[in-house]
């Protein structure tokens, strides 16, 4: 009986033919297709991840180191404020121009406040004018043949009339000799002044009087032709001098 042969067909390999280095290779290169496609499908599943989700899955964190951490923190945190000093900020000393730019500082209402001057009388000076303002009608000399031993000073009567220095009032009243009411005063220094043809006298004897004060009022008694003012100095009683180089020489300009 004749056995039947497998029928081969066309598409099918004639394996009873080949050799075995020829069913090698054939096996090594269905092994490397197989990887390319494994490669290609692992490449397509991350394209498909990568294009569902903008950023990457946050790594799993273990919740008990975490924990761990942040208490190591706290705790070292709390030795470096406690144990650790700061340093003192030390500040530039400013420099010369950086000074003078700076404000000045508001002053205070109490520093703003000037304190109130008290009002004080100017001095009067050791020697004065008898009579300011005056004018002159006769100075010291020899007048109608005689001495004229003092200076006539003019002005309304009744205008009063002052003493020309510090002193004592020796004489007040009627001095005859054609001086009418007169008022002498010693100065202490071996000088004393003479004011005569007064209206009225204001001082006494023996009353103390300081410069400027008002010892009397012009006027025209005795040998007068009218109200004025005779004024002499005598250096010791009636040894009369020039009234106007003596009272020149302590500040006071008579007009002679």
């Amino acid at each position: 009986m004749q056995e039947d042969s497998p029928v081969q067909n066309e598409n099918t390999p004639d394996t009873s033919q080949t050799t075995p280095s020829q069913r090698t290779g054939r096996r090594n290169r269905l092994i490397v297709l197989a990887a390319a496609a494994l490669v290609a499908l692992g490449l397509g599943g991350v394209a498909v991840a990568t294009s569902g989700t903008d950023h990457p899955a946050p790594a799993a964190v273990s919740l008990d180191a975490q924990a761990r951490a942040e208490a190591a923190s706290r705790a070292d945190r709390s030795v470096r404020e406690s144990s650790t000093p700061v340093a003192p900020s030390l500040s530039p000393t400013p420099s010369p121009s950086a000074v003078s730019a700076s404000p000045t500082p508001t002053k205070t209402a109490a520093a703003k406040a000037k304190p109130k001057l008290k009002k004080t009388t100017k001095p009067t000076p050791a020697w004065v004018d008898p009579m300011p303002g005056a004018a002159v009608t006769s100075c010291y000399g020899q007048r109608w043949g005689t001495l004229h031993a003092g200076i006539d000073l003019a002005l309304p009567s009744g205008t009063p009339i002052r003493a020309a220095a510090a002193g004592t009032v020796t004489q007040a009243g009627d001095a005859s000799d054609g001086y009418g009411n007169s008022v002498f005063i010693d100065h202490g220094n071996g000088y004393l002044t003479h004011y005569a043809h007064q209206s009225r006298i204001a001082v006494t004897v023996g009353q103390a009087v300081k410069a400027g004060q008002v010892i009397g009022y012009e006027g025209a008694t005795g040998d007068a032709t009218g109200p004025h003012l005779h004024f002499e100095v005598h250096q010791g009683m009636w040894n009369q001098i020039d009234p106007a180089p003596f009272m020149r020489s302590r500040g006071v300009d008579l007009g002679c």
